[in-house]
């Protein structure tokens, strides 16, 4: 290992994330009665420009009367390109006491955009009296992003997490593609051809490569990698598809924009049983192999050794982490 420590952000389960629109408060009880792990209220993409002031003092109220339970509380702001995001932020942290936990930045683009709203947030908390410290979840949905995407990831002791915007993003880098989160029959490759003449077509991830920069990214420094919305809410395989693409990457989470795709994504980003028990059995293996002075030993066929203990330790204490919950 390096010598340099990557210092981790706090273990939040973070498997589902649902998106609620400060603009409906009809919708905030239910959503508190779900089993998602992380809510956030808009204040951005989701609400009008004049329904912006009422959905600000929603959120307030909601966050102050609503029980949410041990879900984690987290709120987008507007951009700091609008006049919106500094009262955002002040009124949301000034009122709401200490049930909020996160502020998610959207399209951020460079460290100094980390830097301003941690300043603001800072000065807030300092003169309120918060004994506990907010942190930040920041969107990468822009071509500026995802080329400082490192610095951003680095940009303050508040970060927890980066998420993926992939229908901005795909707007900024001018991708042609009109769809959120799914697959482009044209981001395909064809075979040589058979010997009768066929071709067969094996579609890609258009977005694998923006993905798992994030990624790389995120876990260099200690972040949680949340994947971002699906669009096509009445597509389950799909959804759970490119949550599967997203977990194998390293990513732990995905957003609902749906209270139907929570179950989804906490089915995805959970361990299976099997895998699971696989973890337990590997710990107990290497724990024989210590004892006996190896410091690797086959299990079902298969070389295990201290890299295997360290994957294992990840999917047990993310069994802990849920069964805790």
């Amino acid at each position: 290992m390096s010598f340099h420590t990557v210092e981790q952000a706090p273990g939040r389960l973070n498997r589902s994330e649902l998106a609620i629109p400060g603009s409906q408060p009809q919708m905030f009880e239910k959503a508190a009665k779900s089993d998602v792990d992380v809510i956030f209220l808009d204040l951005e993409d989701a609400v009008a420009p004049d329904e912006k002031d009422q959905a600000r003092k929603n959120i307030i109220e909601a966050l102050n009367d609503i029980d949410w339970g041990n879900k984690s509380m987290s709120v987008r702001i507007n951009g700091l390109d609008t006049h919106y995001m500094y009262r955002d932020v002040v009124d949301v942290v000034e009122q709401t006491g200490e049930r909020l936990d996160l502020i998610m930045v959207p399209k951020v683009g460079t460290a100094a955009d980390v830097y301003a709203v941690d300043m603001l947030v800072t000065q807030i908390e300092d003169a309120k009296g918060y004994k506990k410290r907010i942190g930040f979840e920041h969107i990468i949905e822009t071509a500026l992003g995802m080329q400082n995407v490192s610095e951003i990831a680095a940009a303050s002791k508040r970060n927890e997490s980066l998420h993926f915007g992939v229908a901005d993003y795909a707007a900024s880098t001018r991708a042609r593609t009109t769809i959120i989160g799914g697959v482009n029959p044209d981001y395909s490759v064809l075979t040589d051809p058979a010997a009768d003449g066929s071709r067969d077509v094996h579609w890609g991830d258009m977005w694998h490569y923006a993905l798992a920069r994030m990624v790389v990214a995120a876990r260099a420094n200690g972040l949680r990698p949340i994947d971002g919305p699906f669009g096509d809410f009445q597509d389950k395989e799909g959804y759970k598809a490119a949550a599967k693409r997203a977990a194998v990457l390293g990513c732990e989470g995905k957003w609902a924009i749906h209270p139907s795709q929570i179950e989804l994504a906490n089915e995805v980003m959970s361990p299976s049983d099997a895998e699971i028990t696989k973890a337990h059995r590997i710990l107990e293996a290497m724990a024989e192999a210590e004892a006996a002075g190896k410091g690797a030993v086959s299990l079902d066929g298969r070389l295990i050794d201290y890299a295997s203990i360290r994957q294992a330790e990840v999917l047990v204490e993310k069994a802990e982490q849920i069964a805790g919950n």
